[in-house]
């Protein structure tokens, strides 16, 4: 079959049709439920604002105030020049592309697979399908920020130490705490990754200038300050604000104790990242499994990270399922209860006197930490 003078393949083009079969039939179904994309709204509103070299960060936008750094609304243009329905159906489209992406691409990047490809395909999406769901629907963008770190652990698999850092500093402007990689960046490739990281967040940082104005960028970084921290307080009690800091602001109720056992607990989880990578002999793949640790811990470390952020520890996932077989029965059980906690609470399966207990003492962020546990015990025995 050929198309426009290239080769085509039969089974790709089945493939492309059953894909934007799926991806109609789901918006449709989604569009029946609800109105629009609501989290994909906000960064378009925002690029509206910014053509336009108006004020992005207000509180009168309630809940759905932009929180992104001032240059991502720039990105977001093309989406401003469609039509509003247009721009929801392409992002969901995109949405559900870069969904399957990520787990091909995780399963793709896996040093020394264990596991046959659909059987770690189809465990991921089990384990996963959470958080891919709500990404879909709510029109996230925690896939995009998890595609640009992913191809950034590739490309340092592939020998590239400048690209790692470009692309970091990439995501960060989409979501702030892509800066999790940073350890990752510094100790596993050195100040060739990180020269680049920097001159990128300048350049990006500094690039509103030419609509707003050196002041103008300086009071819109101003504003997403305190846009960000003035709204960390009210969400740390969230039921799906799983951080350290809600879940002992839950516990504990907010105050200073609890601030200072977030604090404790974010140090000594990066701290034990960083002494992974420092004390204990590196992997033969050095890079995918110090950075999925990583990855996986973003949810716990920002204050305002939902469950549905586990979708950028998909990597940590995927490894964790391929290695089942080298883990002691000990920590298999371990893991068991690791997956049930981040995976398997959800309102209606639990019912609300449960799910309110659950979320009430961090159940899906203490799962996490026993999964961070179980990357580390992989790490210990050189098995990733």
């Amino acid at each position: 079959m050929v198309l426009s003078g290239l080769p085509l393949r039969p089974q790709l083009l089945v493939r492309a049709v059953v894909f934007a079969l799926i991806v109609v039939g789901l918006y449709g179904l989604l569009r029946s439920k609800r109105a629009e994309l609501v989290d994909f709204m906000v960064p378009r509103t925002a690029a509206e604002r910014f053509l336009a070299a108006e004020p992005l960060y207000r509180p009168e936008d309630g809940h759905y105030q932009y929180k992104y750094l001032p240059a991502f609304a720039l990105t977001m243009a093309p989406f401003a020049w469609m039509p509003k329905e247009a721009a929801n159906f392409v992002w969901f489209t995109l949405t559900a592309a870069m969904a399957w992406t990520l787990v091909i691409g995780s399963i793709a990047a896996l040093p020394d697979r264990r596991l046959a490809v659909r059987r770690l395909v189809w465990l991921t999406l089990l384990l996963n399908g959470k958080f891919l769901v709500r990404e879909l629907v709510f029109g996230q963008f925690n896939l995009l920020t998890a595609l640009m770190l992913l191809a950034a652990i590739v490309a340092a698999q592939h020998g590239r130490v400048r690209t790692p850092g470009v692309l970091v500093a990439l995501g960060v402007f989409v979501k702030p705490y892509a800066l999790v990689l940073v350890p990752w960046l510094a100790l596993r490739l050195g100040w060739r990754a990180l020269v680049p990281f920097g001159i990128v967040l300048a350049v990006g940082l500094l690039m509103p200038i030419a609509f707003y104005g050196w002041d103008g960028n300086l009071a819109l970084l101003h504003d997403w300050y305190r846009t960000v921290t003035e709204t960390t307080g009210p969400n740390l009690m969230g039921p799906e604000n799983i951080s350290f800091a809600s879940t002992w602001a839950k516990m504990m109720s907010a105050g200073s104790v609890a601030t200072a056992l977030a604090t404790a607990s974010s140090a000594a989880v990066v701290a034990a990242g960083v002494l992974m990578m420092t004390r204990w002999r590196a992997p033969s793949d050095p890079y995918y499994l110090d950075a999925a640790y990583f990855l996986l811990l973003v949810p716990v470390l920002s204050p305002q990270g939902w469950d549905y952020v586990l979708v950028i520890g998909l990597p940590a996932f995927v490894c964790l399922i391929d290695r089942w077989p080298q883990q002691s029965g000990g920590w298999r059980a371990a893991l068991v209860v690791g997956f049930a906690l981040t995976s398997f609470i959800i309102f209606d399966l639990q019912g609300r006197w449960l799910y309110g207990l659950l979320t009430g003492v961090g159940a899906v962020t203490w799962g996490v930490v026993v999964l961070a546990a179980g990357l580390m015990k992989l790490r210990s025995r050189a098995l990733a």
